[in-house]
């Protein structure tokens, strides 16, 4: 099961050791998923605030 994360500066940190990161948009929120190893993390921001986030994490990006 996915675990939900409603701090950015939680979901930064587990960016740091996550494998890919997908980015999933909508017209009022875009959704945010980390792939780790053992879990799929997700998180849902206002688009400016995810592309805020987005400049943040440094693992591979991939867009749905």
């Amino acid at each position: 099961m996915p675990k939900e994360i409603f701090d950015a500066d939680e979901f930064l940190a587990l960016a740091e050791g996550a494998e890919r990161c997908i980015v999933k948009r909508a017209e009022d929120v875009t959704k945010l998923k980390l792939r780790t190893g053992r879990y799929l993390y997700t998180i849902k921001l206002e688009p400016s605030e995810a592309e805020e986030l987005l400049g943040k994490i440094h693992c591979p990006k991939e867009e749905l």
